[in-house]
């Protein structure tokens, strides 16, 4: 089976979310010496940790995908199903990892800057990325590439 050509690919590193379930884990285990049931939730972090402490964007053939560290949580949405892209700042209150927000789904590792997106079909999602503007570039010279007209 032949791999689609990544025309973009990067990696954001989760520094922040490992920074704060490190301390969590450290005020956990230390907890835990008084109250043992806290020692419990250490590998909860520790597999959070793992499972967020990236993320990576690419555009491959006609897709834009997207997965949170190893691969286990990861999606993607076919270029031409993308009604429309910009670039937009979340803000603390939204958070890092996945879940709603004003923008649809949000899936982040770190920063406020991101795109969103509008699906055809009407749905919205937003990938935190420390370089909004490559990946918006990137995406619209994808998007004219796979478009019919070209």
């Amino acid at each position: 089976m032949d791999t689609p050509m990544k025309t973009y690919h990067h990696t954001q590193r989760g520094t922040l979310i490992l920074v704060a379930m490190s301390v969590t884990a450290v005020a956990m285990l230390l907890g835990g010496l008084a109250l043992r049931p806290l020692l419990f939730g250490i590998p909860i972090l520790a597999l959070c940790g793992w499972l967020f402490h990236s993320l990576t964007i690419e555009i491959a053939g006609d897709e834009l995908r997207w997965r949170f560290g190893p691969g286990w949580i990861r999606k993607q949405v076919s270029l031409g199903e993308i009604a429309s892209a910009r670039i937009v700042r979340t803000n603390v209150l939204e958070g890092w990892g996945i879940h709603l927000s004003r923008f649809g789904w949000l899936y982040n590792v770190s920063g406020f800057d991101a795109v969103a997106f509008t699906m055809k079909n009407g749905k919205r999602f937003c990938l935190g990325t420390d370089e909004p503007a490559v990946l918006m570039t990137k995406l619209n010279e994808s998007l004219a590439t796979n478009s019919p007209e070209a």
